[in-house]
């Protein structure tokens, strides 16, 4: 298994054999406006560069998968550039309508027992904030657990918080690898969206023996937690040598 993270959510894993692509943003810097209702209203999405070119991102991916369909894990570019007949999985009835609409053909809704190319696919849950009215207006998202009897399982938690559900997937599934967005997006009205460093030091005290991945940070203008700020907390609270806070370009092997 290799875990390559790009910019933001969107990530390369290779597993078992085979090249998947999650989430996908792949604008140049700067080419959406700010998210309104938060930090840093000065800066446009993404805020950084990619580390490498779209065509290397891209090249011998078997498949996609995007999590949700907010602009910051499948944008604009990402549906002009990805070619229309890759295999694309996705959530819900709703969003692959959605997707095949931007001409897609190949798209397919993840399930508790999705199979690609001899690999499990599990659609896990998700709750993308904190509240009611909130997870109204963030609306539905999933994370995916990856199993092979060649490699480690591997849970990749997507826009979620820490919360009885994430709970429930890793007494579930016991992961050996854990991708978790972990940049503490906020709306100043409503608080975090994704995890923050509690919350991925909850994940961590559930799943003492799994290495975390943080990603989904720095990258969008309403992120909150520093990876500098994760990595100095990792020590403070002893876990440190149990996570991985990859700059975008950075690559682990397991």
């Amino acid at each position: 298994m290799n875990i390559k993270q790009i910019r933001n959510a969107t990530i390369v894993v290779e597993y078992a054999g085979k090249k998947f692509l999650i989430d996908p943003m792949l604008a140049e810097k700067g080419t959406y406006p700010p998210f309104p209702g938060s930090i840093k209203q000065d800066q446009y999405n993404p805020t950084v560069s990619l580390p490498t070119s779209v065509d290397e991102i891209i090249s011998g991916v078997d498949a996609v998968i995007v999590t949700h369909l907010h602009l910051d894990h499948f944008d604009e570019a990402a549906q002009r550039l990805l070619p229309k007949d890759i295999k694309m999985f996705v959530q819900n009835e709703e969003e692959a309508k959605e997707v095949q609409n931007s001409g897609f053909q190949n798209v397919e809704v993840l399930t508790k027992d999705t199979v690609f190319e001899g690999i499990q696919l599990v659609k896990t849950k998700g709750e993308h904030g904190r509240g009611e009215e909130l997870l109204k207006l963030m609306g539905e998202v999933c994370g995916v657990v990856f199993k092979h009897p060649s490699e480690k399982t591997l849970y990749v938690a997507g826009d979620t918080v820490w919360y009885e559900g994430v709970q429930e997937e890793l007494s579930t599934y016991k992961p050996d690898i854990i991708v978790v967005n972990g940049g503490d997006n906020q709306f100043i009205e409503y608080g975090s969206l994704i995890m923050g460093k509690e919350d991925i030091y909850e994940v961590h005290k559930a799943a003492p023996n799994a290495k975390i991945i943080s990603v989904h940070m720095e990258a969008v203008n309403h992120w909150a937690l520093s990876r500098e700020e994760l990595k100095n907390f990792s020590k403070e609270k002893g876990f440190s040598s149990h996570i991985l806070v990859p700059e975008d370009g950075e690559s682990y092997t397991f």
